[in-house]
């Protein structure tokens, strides 16, 4: 029997290559919303001193995956992550494990790719990105970015100058613009990201037709990193229109009409209104974990 292999957080990243990342989601969606994927809600499960266990499982003809991932609050004081997790993938047909990649790392890739998606979709060719919030999330969408957009002016807000400034020199390097920033949004930034985990909005500007907004960072009905302005005066896109009935909080405090709210699929197809502001929330699912499996062997 072949020794299992178990990649690190870098090796994993290897095998995670943004262009074939962002075509494995393209892919899954289809699936997902065609029902070849099966992805049921996250299970959560409590840990001591406030900490989680999320179980994320997925699985597809060719391909079963299992995301578990512990979240643990307090593991700052102690110089640890506050996130641990593996991604293990399985032969569909014969149940035999395949690989286990890094949760982390497969998150911040995934999600970024998801990111992208939309705006190869729905802001194409963007020379100007503002990023709202300076964390891990924040590091993989510089990533992604850096990848799809070599050169593109990427702006950087943060809780200060300080932090935006040192968050741009740890990530200095990729051939991107790198900037600091602090107080409103640059008016000529194409695209707007949200990537915190705030409990009441950030941004909440009028909208415009030339400006795509994305939300990741609010994954929680009480968080919400975009205002009620900009959710009602957008056409409205989500990842996981199933998920972001529970989860999209901009959206639920927004009091939104879930019928009008459009799909990923949606946006890859095209069916977006010429003219009108739009906002695409993302929550993630495991069927992004399970694209990122995919492609990761793919790779090997």
């Amino acid at each position: 029997m072949s020794l299992l292999a178990v990649l690190t957080a870098d090796q994993t990243a290897a095998r995670l290559p943004f262009p074939s990342l962002c075509d494995a989601v393209a892919a899954a969606a289809r699936d997902y919303a065609a029902g070849r994927i099966t992805s049921p809600e996250r299970q959560v499960l409590p840990l001591p001193d406030g900490g989680v266990l999320l179980s994320m499982p997925a699985t597809a003809a060719d391909i079963a995956i299992h995301k578990l991932v512990n979240v643990n609050p307090g593991n700052g004081a102690k110089g640890l992550p506050t996130i641990h997790g593996v991604v293990s993938a399985f032969d569909a047909l014969t149940g035999a494990p395949q690989l286990i990649l890094d949760g982390p790392t497969v998150t911040a890739r995934r999600t970024a790719a998801v990111s992208m998606l939309a705006i190869r979709t729905l802001a194409p060719a963007p020379r100007h990105v503002a990023l709202l919030g300076a964390g891990t999330q924040s590091a993989g969408h510089v990533a992604a970015l850096a990848a799809l957009f070599p050169g593109i002016r990427v702006d950087v807000h943060s809780r200060s100058l300080d932090s935006a400034a040192a968050f741009c020199a740890k990530q200095a390097g990729q051939g991107v613009d790198l900037r600091p920033m602090s107080g409103a949004v640059d008016p000529a930034a194409e695209v707007v990201i949200a990537l915190t985990t705030s409990l009441a909005p950030i941004y909440d500007e009028t909208p415009r037709p030339d400006r795509l907004l994305v939300g990741v960072g609010a994954f929680k009905p009480e968080m919400a990193e975009f205002g009620p302005t900009a959710v009602h005066g957008s056409e409205l896109f989500v990842d996981d229109p199933a998920g972001a009935r529970h989860e999209a909080g901009d959206f639920i405090q927004a009091g939104v009409d879930w019928t009008t709210v459009k799909s990923l699929v949606d946006a890859l197809d095209g069916r977006a209104t010429d003219g009108r502001p739009r906002l695409f929330k993302s929550v993630g699912c495991a069927a992004w974990d399970l694209a990122a499996a995919r492609c990761a062997l793919g790779q090997g």
